[in-house]
This record gives C-alpha cells, sequence and structure tokens, in this order.
C-alpha cells in the first residue's frame, strides 16, 4: 500500500460557478481529474448551443424542473427527449444536441475532461466553437 502518493489525499469540499448566458454551471470536481462532474442550471426557455464534441462524451440526468435534449437519431434527423427523473441520458462522440429549459431546471452531467473542440452549429448567444483556448476565456 506504499504506492500512493499520501501528499495528494485531500478531504476539502471544491465547487466552482460559472456564469453562462444560459443560466450557470456549477463544477464539482477539480479541472486536474479524468473526468468532470457539473450540475447545469438552464433558466425556462433558454437553450445551449446546438454542439457536437470531437473528443468530450457526456451523460446527463434532470435533477429538479423540466428539461429537455435536442439530438440527432442514427437517420441524421434532429428529435426532441423530455428528460425523466430518475432516468439517464448519453450521447456519442460526433452526436448534436442541445439541452433546453422547459423549466428553470438543473441537470447533473458528467463527461470526459473538458478537452478538444466543441463545434457550436447554432448558438443564440453567437459564441464561437469551444476550443483549449476559447475555454480559457470564458472560464477566466
Amino acid at each position: 500500500m506504499d504506492q500512493f502518493d499520501k501528499s495528494k489525499f485531500t478531504q476539502s469540499a471544491y465547487l466552482k460557478k460559472i456564469d453562462k448566458p444560459w443560466g450557470h454551471e456549477l463544477h464539482w470536481t477539480p479541472d486536474n481529474l479524468p473526468y468532470m462532474g457539473k450540475i447545469l442550471h438552464i433558466n425556462q426557455g433558454a437553450r445551449l448551443s446546438l454542439q457536437l464534441h470531437d473528443k468530450k462524451q457526456e451523460s446527463w440526468m434532470i435533477l429538479s424542473g423540466r428539461g429537455k435534449v435536442i439530438w440527432e437519431n442514427s437517420n441524421g434527423e434532429l428529435t426532441e427527449t423530455e428528460l425523466v427523473v430518475g432516468q439517464g441520458y448519453s450521447c456519442a462522440l460526433g452526436q448534436k444536441h442541445r439541452l433546453a429549459g422547459i423549466t428553470d431546471c438543473d441537470i447533473l452531467e458528467v463527461s470526459t475532461p473538458e478537452i478538444g473542440t466543441t463545434y457550436r452549429l447554432e448558438d443564440d448567444y453567437k459564441r464561437p466553437d469551444e476550443t483549449e483556448a476559447q475555454r480559457s476565456i470564458e472560464r477566466a
């Protein structure tokens, strides 16, 4: 058991809030881990960009309120799925998707790290694609 570096053991709580034009994110895992955990608070009527990822994979579960995912099916068509409490939903690499708030809602998201490019195919807020450089600007 001596192979573990005990200097890396921590018992500290962690939370980082990132304001977004559609609401905010609460990151509850530090950025240096090989996974990401966050809560997305989406305001009623707001929606994230229609996007796809080249490296990042995501899964969601609704915690409160009503929300939906608009996502690409295997025929390349966009369909809507209202998120159901107690059910998990996952998005594949390259699958177009966007989350939206039917009411104010909180959605738990787990994913691979914030890596690669998020291609914003449509964005209500006219934001550019999210690259490593753009991500550091937005989260400064």
